[in-house]
């Protein structure tokens, strides 16, 4: 009898373990799935080149697959326009720049053309992530005959050409204006040729309406507006075409904005890159 109530209470207290630990089991599945289900929604601010437009609207909708709880606000614009925006307080977690200057100017590893001291840019993060073409584009039907950089350095010379370009504060016009160099050309001497656009998609925008005769422009910019290019600049005539990317040290979540910095450099994102005529780096 005391055998049989000793087993009767072994069965009961094998019994009562094995509920214990199923109920454990299911609660803790129960909590991964509610944190899952709960991770924290946050906001990036991406701050990018307007001739990023295109591709990045594209990878950021990737994104969304890869982190869910990650809503990427893109703002797109000269570079030069928007590290004046993070210079005075814009909330901005990654920086893309088509050309190193701006980049520099914001970090404090930027050398001589860090002229201010600023300290924005966590130099850890950074890297040179994608290269481009500076390209001379003409509108459908290239109505004006424009065939080569050196024609046009001729027809800049004589008056008989309209070109736009872009301002002087935004990387595209930098690289104009390197291109004038290399040719010789006065700036000043040749303004009645000349129209200007505040980034580089205002100077796409008044090649492909027939407003000039030609522009230069990014081969991507280009491509993207079904734009045609009868030239493409050397980096002896100009330098290469670098965009550099970058966390910011004002960043509100600097790990989620490394996350999608590092994404930028994957297969899926570069693919992306490339099929407007990126070349991808990172």
């Amino acid at each position: 009898m005391k055998k049989a109530l000793s087993l009767l209470l072994a069965l009961t207290m094998a019994l009562a373990l094995t509920a214990c630990g199923g109920t454990e089991t299911a609660d803790t599945q129960e909590a991964d799935t509610e944190t899952e289900d709960t991770a924290e929604a946050v906001e990036l601010y991406v701050f990018a080149a307007a001739s990023l437009t295109e591709s990045l609207d594209q990878i950021i909708e990737q994104y969304k697959e890869v982190a869910p709880n990650v809503t990427i606000v893109p703002t797109y614009d000269s570079s030069g326009t928007l590290k004046t925006q993070i210079q005075e307080g814009a909330d901005c977690d990654v920086f893309l720049s088509a050309a190193p200057k701006q980049m520099n100017q914001l970090d404090t590893e930027g050398g001589e053309e860090n002229t201010e001291g600023l300290d924005f840019v966590d130099s850890a993060t950074r890297l040179d992530l994608l290269e481009n073409k500076v390209a001379l584009a003409v509108p459908e039907g290239n109505p004006a005959g424009i065939e080569t950089f050196d024609q046009l350095a001729e027809l800049l010379k004589s008056g008989g050409v309209a070109l736009a370009i872009g301002n002087s504060d935004v990387p595209v016009g930098q690289y104009t204006q390197k291109i004038f160099s290399y040719y010789g050309l006065d700036e000043a001497a040749i303004a009645d040729c000349l129209t200007y656009g505040s980034n580089v998609k205002e100077v796409t925008t008044q090649v492909s309406e027939g407003a000039v005769d030609c522009g230069i422009i990014y081969a991507t910019d280009a491509f993207s507006a079904g734009l045609a290019t009868v030239d493409g600049a050397t980096a002896e005539m100009c330098g290469q075409v670098i965009y550099p990317a970058a966390v910011l040290k004002t960043s509100q979540h600097p790990d989620e904005a490394k996350a999608f910095l590092d994404y930028l450099s994957t297969a899926d994102a570069s693919a992306v890159f490339e099929s407007v005529g990126f070349t991808p780096l990172g």
